[in-house]
């Protein structure tokens, strides 16, 4: 699934690509992902794209009436909406993507014959496709006048940009969890997935299953400064590269998700998994559980 930095990667390449051009036809492949009616994807054609803003894991391409003001004034993450702007927000999901064309196949989409899900195409040409693979179809488009229009976008909680060793601190201690699902939580900290809070927790040195109260502030701090050097790291690795590239930039950057059986870069031990019905985390026994193996089923516990 693409989380924050790879979004944010997609939504720097589409304000370089889109921005300032206008929107000549919209297609759409796959009814199920479209979430809203009114205003219909009709409604976007003839209109600017004047900004491309993130939310969370959320893209919102920001279009308005072809005449109307500068292009790429906005803040990222999006500012006040204006007068007349609608709104082209969609998620990825799990396996969904964007792919870019600088020219467009001419072919019509047919729906329910492809992968695609929407087609968007410009006034020069160019444009892209909201992709989706496998059978749980699960990207959601929206259009609407304003990205808090979209429920899942209203109810994000912090961006990690903006998250304090004092908000977190906060946030640890609201409800007892396992800290793992709280960094997963979108309605707690906004963009972070399965892959990214792997890699923070394996940085920070903490169990993925250790539970959120019993933090001391030694590991609030270690926790904080992973989440933003890893991050960081994420961005700048995604920053500037064309959208088909960003895939396989993170699947490179990534120390022990996807690596299990694989030595750990930091220690030498070998990374470790724990799968659960439609999901599974790698760590670091080593690093991250005091050399302890974590049990390998559905309601897994640290062995003690």
């Amino acid at each position: 699934m693409p989380e924050m930095p790879e979004v944010e990667g997609l939504a720097q390449f589409l304000r370089e690509h889109a921005v300032g051009r206008a929107i000549s036809a919209v297609e759409v492949g796959a009814i199920s992902a479209l979430k809203t009616f009114a205003p219909a994807p009709a409604a976007l054609v003839g209109r600017k794209v004047s900004d491309v803003a993130r939310h969370g894991k959320w893209l919102d391409l920001v279009t308005v009436p072809a005449g109307d003001g500068a292009a790429g004034d906005r803040t990222e993450g999006g500012g006040a909406p204006g007068a007349g702007e609608l709104h082209l927000v969609f998620h990825l999901a799990k396996a969904g993507w964007l792919r870019w064309y600088d020219e467009v196949p001419r072919t019509a989409v047919r729906p329910g014959r492809s992968p695609i899900a929407l087609r968007l195409r410009l006034d020069d040409g160019a444009g892209f496709d909201l992709t989706e693979a496998g059978t749980r179809k699960r990207l959601a488009v929206h259009v609407v006048a304003r990205p808090a229009d979209v429920p899942q976008v209203a109810t994000l909680g912090v961006e990690p940009a903006d998250l304090t060793v004092e908000r977190l601190r906060e946030l640890l201690a609201a409800r007892n969890q396992q800290v793992k699902g709280l960094l997963r939580d979108q309605g707690v900290i906004a963009g972070i997935g399965n892959a990214y809070s792997d890699e923070i927790l394996h940085a920070a040195r903490i169990s993925p299953f250790a539970l959120t109260r019993s933090f001391d502030d030694d590991d609030v701090v270690r926790l904080h400064a992973a989440i933003g050097e890893v991050l960081a790291a994420a961005v700048a690795e995604a920053s500037g590269r064309p959208a088909a590239e960003l895939k396989d930039a993170k699947r490179r950057s990534m120390r022990v998700h996807g690596r299990a059986g694989l030595p750990c870069p930091v220690c030498g031990d070998t990374v470790r998994e724990v799968s659960f019905a439609d999901s599974s985390l790698q760590y670091c026994p080593t690093c991250q559980t005091g050399g302890k193996i974590l049990a390998d089923r559905r309601m897994s516990k640290l062995l003690r």
